[in-house]
């Protein structure tokens, strides 16, 4: 498959935080893609290349995440969704084709209801409109974890961390130091304060299933096949919003772009070609 040339990080300066981006190509409606939870625009770092000829692609780090700044504060869906609106602002971005990619997607999701005007189509990833499955027990012990030593333990921990499921998958696809090293860099940047607010946020956050029905844009839900606890609220998606086409990924997991690699890119490409025809 293809690879993309390394891009310049830009940084748009909103108040109280600076985001980095990158953008890939040129066209006049790009297609933004945003990360998830622990992420980064790293997570979409390897099919840039498999989507440079749709045009101008945009990639973008979400407070707290991967380049963009820590400020300690505003790690809730609302100020997510004013962040993304005054970075599409900054970024000269009219309208996009915008893909989100779990807290991605519920983020993305509500741009698109609160600013309908700026969301050409809809690409919806591994996500949900409502609460996903409570904090694990595991998840509690990370949470502790970072409460006592920031982020510290949590990248100390990649190096011995026994690889299973969808990790053990990704690793065998990109090579396992490749895999750890790119799993410990996005924890090293990562502000401890995001991770403490929006871990248990994911498990309860007031749910936007009842405005479903007010997404009129091209819509597609994306989910792995195995990625258990989002194949319902990925199903709900696609029955909520009208039109929308609802793509399970073969033997993928909650990352589909990495362990689906070649099914994801072409639902992507499928999806963006057939809402740019309308």
């Amino acid at each position: 498959m293809a690879t993309a040339s390394p891009a310049a990080v830009h940084h748009a300066e909103l108040p109280g935080v600076t985001l980095a981006w990158e953008e890939h190509g040129r066209g006049p409606r790009p297609l933004v893609l945003v990360h998830g939870f622990t992420g980064s625009r790293d997570d979409f770092a390897d099919v840039v290349g498999d989507l440079a000829d749709l045009g101008r692609l945009v990639l973008v780090d979400q407070r707290g995440h991967g380049g963009s700044s820590n400020p300690g504060t505003g790690y809730g869906f609302d100020q997510l969704v004013a962040d993304l609106r005054g970075f599409f602002d900054a970024a000269g971005i009219a309208r996009a084709d915008l893909l989100g990619h779990s807290l991605g997607g519920m983020v993305t999701l509500r741009f698109a209801l609160t600013h309908p005007e700026r969301v050409a189509s809809l690409l919806l990833v591994d996500t949900s409109a409502r609460s996903v499955p409570p904090v694990s027990t595991a998840l509690s012990r990370m949470l502790e974890a970072v409460r006592g030593h920031g982020m510290r333990r949590l990248v100390a921990g990649v190096e011995t961390m026994t690889l299973a499921g969808e990790d053990l998958d990704i690793a065998r696809i990109e090579g396992e130091d490749r895999f750890r090293d790119r799993a410990r860099a996005k924890l090293e940047v990562m502000d401890p304060a995001a991770f403490l607010a929006l871990a248990p946020a994911l498990s309860d956050h007031p749910p936007v299933t009842g405005r479903l029905g007010e997404i009129r844009c091209p819509t597609t839900v994306i989910v792995g096949e195995r990625d258990l606890p989002f194949l319902p609220t990925s199903e709900e998606l696609a029955r909520g919003i009208a039109g929308a086409e609802l793509v399970r990924i073969p033997g993928a997991g909650h990352s589909p772009q990495k362990s689906g690699r070649a099914a994801w890119v072409a639902a992507v490409r499928a999806h963006v070609r057939r809402a740019r025809l309308g």
